[in-house]
């Protein structure tokens, strides 16, 4: 299996390439800094590092060629790359701000990049993978609740969107042989979207790498053909049980 995963230098993303890594996936990584993403490439067993900013076309279109020569042809693009709400108010776990108080380009900027950023890739790959006669495409998500929380602007909308775009992907791919899913961890995350200022001890939040088990079995062949479904990787062990009892 040959893996692209954006933004994989870190949080969920380095999780799901170490885990997709360790299980003999090639893997590209991918960081708007192409010295750290080789950087952290090289601490994975045949994975590769590449520059990609999600938020520019041409970024994108020459991270994709140079994933796709590297690994000779990408099997799977796990759609990750994305920026939370730290970055548009360091303290919205204990100060959140209302919708009007949010600057334009603090809005902007995290649309560009969860959701405008899906789209690119996204779009940029498809065509490739319809030529070569299927792929399986992965984009993540966050719980239904966040989407909806006070002080979640521009954050839960941009998840909304993404998981909204996510399925009419897969309604516009059906039977072509590319598959589209959602996955999402589930629940809070100890990542750097973090507040610093929020104390993460004892207060249950998950593991990045609760992203392992669902992201190796989407690239499994146990998971070919599997289309248009949600996972929460926290449930992960109920929801197998179940999708196998449907089968």
């Amino acid at each position: 299996m040959k893996v692209l995963v954006t933004g994989g230098t870190s949080g969920l993303g380095l999780a799901m390439a170490s885990a997709l890594a360790a299980t003999g996936a090639s893997v590209a990584l991918t960081g708007r800094s192409g010295e750290r993403a080789e950087s952290v490439a090289a601490g994975l067993p045949g994975a590769t590092g590449v520059e990609m900013d999600v938020r520019d076309e041409s970024s994108v279109a020459r991270a994709v060629d140079r994933a796709w020569s590297r690994l000779g042809g990408i099997d799977m693009l796990v759609n990750n790359a994305g920026i939370g709400m730290r970055t548009v108010n360091p303290h919205f776990m204990t100060q959140p701000q209302g919708f009007w108080e949010v600057p334009s380009d603090a809005f902007r900027a995290v649309i560009d990049t969860n959701l405008t950023g899906y789209f690119l890739v996204a779009r940029e790959i498809t065509p490739r993978m319809l030529a070569s006669g299927g792929g399986r495409i992965v984009n993540i998500s966050i719980n239904h609740s966040t989407m909806r929380r006070a002080g979640f602007v521009p954050y839960g909308p941009s998840r909304a969107g993404s998981e909204a775009l996510s399925h009419i992907m897969a309604a516009d791919l059906r039977g072509t042989g590319v598959t589209v899913n959602l996955l999402l961890p589930g629940g809070a995350t100890l990542t750097g979207m973090l507040p610093q200022d929020v104390a993460t001890e004892g207060h249950g939040f998950l593991r990045p790498e609760v992203m392992g088990p669902p992201i190796v079995w989407l690239a499994s062949d146990d998971a070919a053909g599997v289309h248009d479904e949600r996972i929460v990787a926290a449930e992960f062990g109920q929801w197998l049980r179940d999708w196998e009892s449907r089968q």
